[in-house]
């Protein structure tokens, strides 16, 4: 477990906490079962490949390096919130402090993600889908993405297989990471996200990308 230095309220489990079998912080323990549940997520769907897919690979490819390193580090909300602005306002000490945690700079930083779980949102996952859109406007310019994840699922399509939804997961969550130059097609709608990836990437697009991303 990651204590932040400066507000102890703030704790990151990594997978190597979760999956031990030794005895975790109070929050750890009482949310143990959606920890467990995530981390299983993780192993079983994200660093897999999927059938349905549309390309080869795992779902994710940085996430079982993130696992390795011991970068794939979790947070727990509890409580179940009733606005979009409780929502951004949980996730953003936490985006904060994944800016100490993995500068750029870093070799390992592009390995490392903080998932935000909201265990007990139950179905008020509207209010995830829409502080995942203000984040992401709020974040993106300074490279860092915020993603949603639940299991409505999120209606977002697959970049290769449109009718799979590939965010869906069992427990709602916002994912905090860097932006990768794979992220291109994901932020197209809007002219400042491509201006900041721009900023970062040039226009080098991935060459595998090429035939799916507007010029």
């Amino acid at each position: 477990m990651i204590t932040h230095p400066d507000e102890p309220t703030l704790r990151l489990f990594d997978v190597k906490d979760v999956e031990s079998g030794r005895p975790l912080h109070p929050l750890g323990a009482m949310y143990i079962r959606q920890l467990r549940t995530v981390t299983t997520w993780a192993r079983e769907y994200l660093c897999r490949p999927h059938p349905e897919l549309g390309r080869r690979g795992p779902v994710c490819p940085y996430a079982q390096g993130s696992i390795d390193r011991g970068r794939f580090l979790l947070a727990i909300r509890p409580g179940r919130p009733e606005t979009v602005e409780e929502v951004v306002a949980a996730v953003e000490p936490y985006r904060q402090w994944f800016g100490d945690l993995a500068p750029r700079s870093i070799a390992d930083s592009m390995h490392t993600a903080v998932l935000v779980l909201f265990p007990d949102a139950g179905r008020r996952l509207d209010l995830i889908d829409a502080a995942q859109e203000i984040l992401k406007d709020r974040h993106v310019p300074s490279g860092v993405m915020v993603g949603e994840f639940h299991d409505g699922p999120p209606d977002k399509g697959g970049l290769w297989n449109p009718l799979l939804r590939p965010l869906e997961a069992p427990v709602p969550m916002l994912v905090v990471r860097h932006m990768v130059s794979t992220d291109l097609p994901f932020l197209t709608s809007r002219e400042q996200h491509v201006s900041a990836y721009r900023a970062i990437f040039g226009d080098r697009v991935p060459a595998h990308l090429r035939d799916v991303v507007p010029s």
